[in-house]
């Protein structure tokens, strides 16, 4: 897959994926911008708050792409890759509500956020852009089965660099949903949260996963 191409299915990932995302962060998005909904100020923190979340991401992107020397086999390779799009395949079946298991990957998350989360208490309610992407550096880390599988997948690039930009790429590919959500669009949000949206978003990514893996390599 050339550079450009993942990029592009890493943002169509984080579009698709909008439909979790509403249930995941969109309480704490709207909390960020009614915190201070004078017109262009409640807008102002949200993105600052979103900028937070985008670089935790690009920054957990590039901590496991960092591992990238411990894969150089080219067999290991396959068996990553096959993992990142098997990840991508539970994570069409999740967000469509088809198999929830990644809610365990969810719960085995859930001991760092237990560690981090006291850190957003303390930001909230948000008053100011310094607060606010703080408080998105922090929510990055919540333990979201969309976020981890995206995260895999990202690591398979085996580089550091272009695993961060995957996952910034991501990010911005929630945002749409984010600052829907954010901002109280009462029509879009009901569209991202019908069934139909969510089967059609869960069976698209099915289809992503499928391609990731590399059946080539492993039929051979």
């Amino acid at each position: 897959m050339t550079e450009s191409l993942a990029l592009s299915t890493a943002f169509f990932l984080g579009l698709l994926g909008g439909t979790h995302c509403l249930g995941m962060c969109g309480g704490i998005a709207a909390t960020v911008a009614m915190g201070n909904p004078g017109g262009n100020r409640g807008v102002g923190l949200l993105l600052g708050y979103n900028a937070g979340r985008i670089f935790s991401y690009g920054v957990a992107g590039a901590i496991l792409g960092s591992l990238s020397w411990l894969i150089e086999d080219p067999k290991i390779q396959i068996i990553i890759r096959s993992f990142a799009g098997l990840m991508l395949v539970f994570m069409g079946l999740y967000i469509a509500q088809w198999w929830q298991i990644l809610t365990q990957v969810e719960k085995a998350g859930s001991i760092l956020w237990k560690r981090i989360s006291p850190f957003a208490s303390k930001l909230l309610p948000v008053k100011n852009a310094h607060q606010a992407i703080l408080l998105g550096l922090v929510w990055g880390w919540l333990p979201c089965g969309l976020v981890y599988s995206t995260l895999i997948w990202a690591s398979a690039a085996s580089d550091w660099l272009l695993s961060s930009q995957l996952m910034i790429f991501f990010g911005l590919g929630t945002l749409p949903a984010m600052l829907m959500t954010g901002m109280l669009a009462q029509q879009m949000k009901q569209l991202l949260q019908h069934q139909i949206t969510k089967q059609v978003s869960g069976g698209i990514i099915i289809l992503m996963g499928i391609y990731t893996i590399p059946w080539q390599g492993i039929l051979h």
